[in-house]
């Protein structure tokens, strides 16, 4: 028996390439199966489309991956999908067909070398009168875009029909040219039910335990939770307690044995995948939202999977600015130092420091006034509203500045008993302009009361006139269309790195 890492096939069935570096396997029929020592996962893999289960969207008679499997269409196809959904299984049943050369390697072992020679052999092959060439190529995510780039013309012109397996986002991860050669095909995450038909499957199989042991309810549902719609982490776990219950003796999984044998789930989490922004994107709206029970889910299910805490922390010193502001002026010194904690104090225990900021930042009144504030003054630069610093703002410090008016009529507000004067500030083209609106939320309202007597001293108008009725700037609202939201800066990704800070206003366009 030869094996890959991909595949495995009988000898008499199977032919090894011309030995590509990648470790590609070239097969016919795959045979009778794997043997009894092979992993569960790999014993219950479906042996024809009709045992695949839970892609129904994709079994329609007629349907690509239906083509694809039983060969009625040489395309090109990306499988798109979280692990355990599938995509290996797909491009097992594929190898199995009789009127095609499979290869198979990973993009963690191959490289341009190994593709070109898969590709120079199916080119021979072709011209040969040979079979058509599958070449499967699974993670193609991490190929670089010299090694995707490397494909083109050879999936153009059908020298390899390519299928290729991702877990990423392949709009993100894998090159324009390639994903417009290919049909793109998405994968859902098992459902429960489907989880548990195949773990009963596996049970009674004779490839899986053949009936050996009972599998009790609680440990049936313990696994089904665990799988959370991995097919493959279900059928690891199972054997896993299988073995465990083997050994005692005892002819049943009962609920502790499968809890004994596998101590703790794996989160579904890609530090540099798509489920690190939706997992970090569900964390800061869930904060917004004001659902503390929520936002520490979020932030439980990052610790768990091994987040970077001070990516955590700095998501959350955004937040405390952009959503709670001046509702709660306190929340960005929580939030700080939450961050300043995760430096000083490092993990474990800096988590407690972070579920305190995060129950702060979630239960703390919200108010979005800063980033709308800072979004419609960069808007106003951006479009050439400006002009001259005022006179007797500027400079008078240095020596002639007072003999060409520089700093001529300033006043003093400190001489003001109020502590404030009428006086011009901006530049003459946004004088009587808006950006700052404050809520009635938390601590703003204190400020909203307090604004209108202030702009009203500065601008020097009447006392019975509202003087948040002055001019508005290009991110106000009043009298005009409003303009798209902003897009969060907490939510923005990717983000920057701590190396180069971006204000808020440059990542809200």
């Amino acid at each position: 028996m030869e094996s890959d890492v991909l595949f495995s096939y009988p000898a008499g069935d199977q032919r090894r390439d011309a030995s590509p570096a990648g470790g590609g396997v070239v097969a016919g029929d795959s045979g009778s199966g794997p043997p009894a020592s092979a992993p569960l996962p790999v014993r219950m893999r479906p042996a024809s489309l009709d045992e695949l289960v839970g892609q129904e969207h994709l079994l329609a008679p007629g349907a690509p991956l239906r083509q694809l499997v039983t060969g009625t269409a040489p395309m090109s196809v990306i499988l798109w999908g979280p692990p355990g959904c599938g995509k290996t299984t797909i491009a097992h049943l594929v190898a199995r067909a009789t009127d095609r050369r499979f290869v198979a390697m990973s993009a963690l072992s191959a490289g341009v070398k190994d593709v070109r020679a898969v590709i120079d052999e199916a080119r021979r092959q072709r011209r040969t009168g040979g079979l058509p060439t599958v070449l499967f190529i699974d993670e193609v995510h991490r190929f670089s875009k010299t090694q995707q780039d490397s494909l083109l013309a050879a999936v153009e012109d059908r020298t390899v029909t390519l299928l290729a397996a991702t877990t990423e986002n392949p709009h993100f991860s894998v090159i324009s040219p390639l994903l417009s050669r290919c049909v793109l095909l998405t994968l859902r995450p098992l459902g429960d039910e489907a989880v548990r038909d195949l773990l009963r499957r596996a049970v009674t199989d004779e490839r899986g335990l053949g009936g050996s042991l009972r599998l009790s309810q609680p440990a049936e549902d313990h696994l089904v939770r665990l799988a959370g719609g991995d097919v493959r982490k279900a059928l690891t776990a199972l054997e896993a307690a299988a073995s465990a219950a083997t050994a005692t003796d005892t002819g049943k999984i009962d609920l502790r044995t499968a809890e004994q044998a596998i101590d703790v789930a794996a989160v579904r989490y890609d530090r540099d995948g798509d489920a690190h922004y939706d997992v970090t994107s569900a964390f800061i709206k869930s904060m917004r939202g004001s659902d503390v029970d929520a936002a520490l889910h979020w932030l439980a299910r990052m610790l768990v999977a091994g987040e970077d805490a001070r990516f955590i922390a700095r998501r959350m010193v955004i937040f405390a600015s952009e959503d709670v502001g001046m509702a709660d002026p306190g929340a960005l010194s929580v939030a700080t130092a939450a961050a300043h904690a995760v430096e000083y104090v490092g993990l474990p225990e800096a988590q407690l420091n972070l579920a305190q900021a995060v129950i702060h930042l979630a239960t703390a009144p919200k108010s979005n006034s800063t980033t709308a504030a800072l979004a419609a003054a960069v808007a106003d630069v951006r479009a050439g509203r400006g002009g001259t610093v005022p006179a007797h703002l500027r400079d008078s410090h240095y020596s002639g500045a007072r003999r060409i008016g520089h700093g001529g009529g300033y006043r003093y507000p400190h001489d003001d008993h109020r502590g404030v004067v009428t006086q011009q500030y901006p530049p003459d083209e946004l004088a009587g302009v808006d950006y700052y609106r404050p809520t009635e939320h938390g601590a703003e309202r204190t400020v909203s009361a307090r604004l209108p007597v202030l702009r009203r001293i500065v601008r020097g108008l009447p006392p019975d006139t509202r003087a948040s009725a002055g001019r508005t700037g290009s991110g106000s609202s009043a009298g005009a269309a409003e303009p798209d939201p902003p897009v969060p800066a907490s939510e923005a990704g990717p983000v920057p790195d701590d190396s180069g800070s971006v204000a808020a206003g440059e990542v809200q366009q």
